[in-house]
């Protein structure tokens, strides 16, 4: 009989892109293959409000059963900066950190208990990203076969005593990168714990199914960042540095942003917002960069880093971020920065260097190719799963 196993995110749909809840969505249509897999999620869409988007139940999407539970209650914003303010910068109490933890949201009660109640119906629940009510509340439950797939980073929360419960009762964990890996294992008594090192494949259309980035938005000579345009990712740095490399190096370079925004960018013309796009557009973009850039401090794995890589596009990423910096190193197929001198020297030497921008374009191709197939990837996910005992 094929094994029923749940995968528990808080969100999940085919309007959600990025971070751990893509992540979700790839393995979970992916282990259908193998497996019945059931989803357990909320109602939300909105990340920053957690209003109930989607109706309540069980549905289906892609071959995978999708179960949701409304949020009891959105986020109060104004209240949630007030707490974070107290709770992420002094010593509080435990009553304060689980305060923090139900503001953080998405707070939903009843998504918890059913897998309470129901958990014994899996082979594994496997937790997706520590730092959210469902999984924090979720995990600490001590239940016995609750897997943590943590996307753990050095972080404020992750120091929070609360979240001790939750690593060290996890029954095994999923890492992305030896540097989660090695966090990990620094903070918390889980040397005991059964776990493997996963991460993610890429899934991206070979480079002659893609469209041409000058003619359709008239791209040239850019470099690249996709994401949540956010000061939590270091948008701000970025538009500080791109301005002042600028400033100081003139020429025709532009700094193209892809994704949704939370912030505001800088009216310039050499910097482009094109939005929200498709994965074609995504993926046509990126090939045609001349590199991709990330400034976040805090990435447990980066799957657009990979993307880029996959179209041989070297990446110049912030040093002070220790997966990132891993990403460079392991691969020699990108630079890293921890200020503006760095970033640009980094740069210019990307720019500037064509034969050792060659060389790292392939460099970038190979590290896709012997760390990130899906193949690989499902063989040792399969391993570990078939192989637990709750």
């Amino acid at each position: 009989m094929r094994k029923k196993i749940a995968l528990v995110n808080q969100r999940y749909g085919a309007e959600v892109n990025g971070g751990s809840e893509l992540y979700c969505k790839l393995y979970a249509e992916r282990l259908t293959e193998w497996y019945d897999v059931e989803v357990i999620t909320t109602c939300a869409l909105d990340y920053t409000t957690w209003e109930n988007s989607y109706p309540e139940g069980v549905s289906e999407l892609n071959g995978v059963t999708v179960r949701r539970f409304p949020v009891s209650k959105k986020r109060n914003k104004k209240r949630f900066d007030r707490l974070s303010e107290k709770v992420l910068n002094m010593p509080v109490s435990g009553e304060e950190e689980e305060k923090w933890i139900d503001e953080q949201g998405p707070y939903c009660p009843a998504c918890v208990e059913y897998i309470k109640e129901h958990h014994k119906d899996y082979h594994v629940v496997i937790f997706m990203t520590y730092l959210y009510y469902i999984t924090a509340h979720g995990v600490a439950a001590d239940m016995d076969n609750a897997v943590l797939l943590p996307t753990a980073h050095d972080e404020k929360p992750i120091y929070l005593k609360y979240y001790r419960r939750v690593f060290e009762r996890a029954k095994g964990i999923i890492y992305n990168t030896v540097e989660e890996k090695t966090l990990v294992d620094s903070m918390f008594s889980v040397e005991n714990t059964p776990w493997i090192i996963t991460g993610i494949g890429i899934d991206a259309p070979d480079e002659e199914q893609l469209f041409s980035a000058k003619e359709k938005y008239g791209l040239e000579d850019y470099i690249l960042y996709v994401g949540r345009i956010d000061e939590s990712k270091g948008c701000g740095t970025l538009f500080r540095y791109f301005e002042e490399y600028k400033k100081r190096n003139g020429g025709d370079l532009k700094l193209v942003l892809v994704g949704k925004t939370v912030m505001d960018i800088p009216k310039r013309d050499d910097i482009v917002y094109l939005g929200f796009v498709t994965d074609e557009e995504k993926f046509s973009l990126t090939k045609d960069a001349r590199l991709m850039v990330l400034a976040s401090e805090f990435e447990s794995l980066s799957m657009i880093v990979i993307e880029s890589m996959f179209y041989g596009r070297p990446v110049l990423l912030n040093g002070k971020c220790k997966v990132l910096k891993g990403h460079c190193t392991r691969s020699n197929a990108g630079l890293y920065f921890e200020n503006f001198f760095e970033f640009e020297g980094a740069l210019n030497y990307l720019l500037n260097n064509p034969d050792k921008y060659a060389i790292m374009r392939e460099n970038a191709k190979k590290y896709v190719a012997e760390n990130y197939r899906w193949d690989a990837i499902m063989s040792k996910l399969r391993d570990f799963i078939d192989n637990f005992k709750a």
